[in-house]
């Protein structure tokens, strides 16, 4: 499995790459945003194992990280885990708007930032993969899915989701106003049990609610978890 580490720190670089290496990853190693998105393009993977994931730093000598993940967004699908040492929950919440997958705070514990690695890989294979097409949009009043195509809309205008974004939403949206409970969320939508993951889940709730534009559309269960709360359809003059 190839994976793209974008760090400048060539001693914190050869550290964690020789640990994915142990684990089965060809890591390429890139310094800078330019080199990182000089390898994701279509013409330097040609016959070539397509990477699995980009491990993005986001102190980068020639430009911010933020912009690299939203330049990488317009290049290709890949996943991208940000790794930094930025915790405040508004640089998680730009990161994941910006096309993030994933947000992992330095120091980090190794076998964590494997999960959560192969947890984004997966998701990408099952998204591959054909299913059975869907019947219908779903509508859930001002709120429309499609799920076949992964496309969100309110009042009929587009929203743009990341992978996650969208799975939490359409999970929640299985069964409008029951509580889903924090642990089956993480389990279904992060395919993991890392403790960990509740903060990201917190960030991807907030996000959602910032896009969609609807604040009262997930509703926070206090010491459960979250439910969908339909929204009324928007009235005419």
């Amino acid at each position: 499995m190839r994976l793209l580490l974008v760090e400048d720190d060539d001693h914190v670089a050869a550290a964690l790459a020789a640990v994915l290496a142990k684990h089965g990853f060809q890591v390429v190693h890139a310094r800078s945003g330019e080199e990182a998105l000089q390898a994701l393009l279509p013409a330097a993977n040609a016959g070539k194992e397509p990477f699995a994931v980009v491990l993005l730093d986001l102190g980068l000598p020639d430009q911010d990280g933020y912009q690299v993940c939203g330049k990488i967004r317009r290049i290709t699908s890949t996943p991208v885990i940000m790794v930094t040492a930025r915790a405040d929950v508004r640089s998680r919440i730009h990161g994941l708007n910006l096309g993030a997958d994933d947000y992992v705070v330095k120091p980090y514990d190794t076998g964590e930032l494997l999960a959560r690695i192969h947890a984004v890989s997966r998701r990408r294979a099952n998204e591959e993969e054909p299913g059975p097409a869907a019947e219908t949009a779903q509508r859930l009043g001002r709120l429309t899915l499609e799920l076949p195509t992964r496309r969100v809309s309110v009042d009929g205008e587009p929203v743009q989701l990341t992978r996650k974004e969208f799975d939490l939403l359409a999970l929640l949206a299985q069964r409008p106003g029951v509580v889903f409970g924090r642990e089956q969320i993480i389990s279904e939508v992060w395919r993991t049990s890392w403790e960990g993951t509740g903060r990201t889940l917190e960030v991807h709730v907030a996000s959602l609610r910032g896009k969609l534009g609807m604040p009262a559309l997930i509703e926070t269960v206090r010491g459960v978890g979250y439910r969908l709360v339909v929204p009324a359809p928007r009235q005419g003059p």
